[in-house]
Order: structure tokens, then sequence, then C-alpha cells
């Protein structure tokens, strides 16, 4: 996936869009990657303070991928911390983005891979094996999709129904 994008020239190209394919995600999400700028299709992982699926999907290959974590937006437990970030890096994930907290923010920031989420909390989760895969998610009323394209920079974050042309 080139990084040639802006997501300030994909909201001018489609702001007045009004069939749903192009979403905007609220200004939520801070950086704690080693990629500022990441784009791909997307995966996701719908879980509550348990990241077992979210280990599950970066131990696999990632294949330019973006790894969507829906984690009910709770700030009590990190789903991602050196060790998954890492494992993004090396299995081929573009990025992370978790709707909750991440840890390790050092070790995540030398990591080749862009991570986005909304704070750090350095308490882990507990490893209960529940969760979901590849499931449409809402984040704060934004549907992403797996298959969707996510596109990220240092402007925001936005999701099309289709790659970007």
């Amino acid at each position: 996936m080139s990084n040639t994008f802006a997501t300030c020239d994909l909201c001018d190209e489609h702001k007045n869009d009004t069939d749903g394919a192009f979403r905007v995600l609220p200004p939520l999400f801070k950086d704690y990657g080693g990629r500022i700028k990441f784009a791909g299709p997307v995966s996701t992982v719908k879980c509550f303070e348990d990241n077992t699926l979210v280990k599950a999907a970066v131990d696999s290959p990632g294949q330019g991928r973006v790894l969507v974590v829906d984690g009910g937006g709770s700030l009590r437990r990190a789903l991602v911390g050196g060790n998954l970030g890492k494992a993004a890096a090396r299995n081929g994930w573009a990025g992370v983005v978790v709707y909750g907290c991440v840890r390790d923010s050092a070790e995540l920031a030398a990591c080749d891979v862009g991570i986005r989420a909304l704070a750090l909390m350095p308490l882990p989760t507990e490893k209960r094996n529940e969760g979901q895969t590849d499931v449409a998610v809402q984040i704060e009323g934004v549907w992403i999709r797996p298959g969707d394209w996510l596109y990220a920079d240092e402007d925001g974050i936005v999701v099309m129904d289709k790659p970007a042309a």
C-alpha cells in the first residue's frame, strides 16, 4: 500500500458523499506506533478487557492489513502492549487501531507499525478467550466492516468501502 495519500485530500474528495461509503473517525485517537501514516484493508476484533483474540490476530500474517480492535472504549485495561506491537510489525500488519488502551509506549514507538488508541493504561487484560473476529464494529457511531479500507495519518483516520483511487 502506497503512503502517498492524505486524509485531508480524501475528505475533500468525498465531503459531499451521502451514501455512507466514506466515514471519518472522531479525533479521539492518539498515535503510539513507529509509523504515523498507514493504510490497508480492515480486519476486526471485538473484545472487552480481554486481548486473547487481538494476540491471535497479530500473531497471524497481516499482509498489509489494519487491525481495528473494538475494545468498547474501555480505559481500564490495555489491549495492546509492546509484545503485541512487535508481533504486528513482524507479521506484516500496516497498523492497529484500538478503541481502548495500550501500554508499553516506549516499546510501541519502536515498532514499525501504525498504532492508534484512546489512551495509555499500564494494567494488562484478563485472558478469558472471549470476543469476536471479523465482525462489523461500531466506534463512536462509525461503522467499520472487515474488508473496508482504513487510512490514517497526522490529521486523522478515514474509512472507505473500497481502496482510494
